[in-house]
């Protein structure tokens, strides 16, 4: 498999981990950077989540974490807003990397169709479907 035609390059926070999750993305042929690459060890464990979704907006990355609540924070919420970042959230905090790149991977063709859309938005990942979250 290859990177698909109309998926902007992936950003991964640090809560999906340094290793397995983008290893496991990487063999699957998608491009990315995690957010330990692009800052630096041990910087990236200080980066401001407004800081790195700053950054991911205004290269038009498209953002893969692990914290849905991230919509819920006033000043995340706005760095989404005003950087018109396109985030997808794993919903669950229990999965081993497997099953994390699993759920990526299962719902890449939802991917790609929602990146064709502009931001900001947010779409909770689940194993077999995306769901829209609200930016409150």
């Amino acid at each position: 498999m290859s990177h698909p035609a109309g998926l902007p390059d992936l950003f991964l926070d640090r809560s999906l981990g340094r290793i397995e999750v983008p290893r496991r993305l990487r063999l699957a042929g998608l491009r990315l950077v995690t957010l330990a690459e692009h800052y630096g060890v041990p910087t990236d464990e200080t980066i401001a989540d407004v800081v790195w979704l700053t950054e991911v907006g205004r290269r038009g990355w498209v953002a893969l974490l692990k914290d849905e609540a991230i919509g819920r924070r006033p000043a995340e919420r706005a760095a989404i807003r005003r950087h018109a970042v396109r985030c997808f959230c794993l919903t669950r905090q229990d999965l081993s990397a497997e099953e994390m790149a699993v759920r990526f991977l299962s719902n890449l063709d939802s991917i790609v169709a929602a990146c064709s859309q502009p931001g900001p938005f947010i779409y909770a990942v689940h194993a077999r479907q995306l769901r829209q979250v609200p930016l409150r």
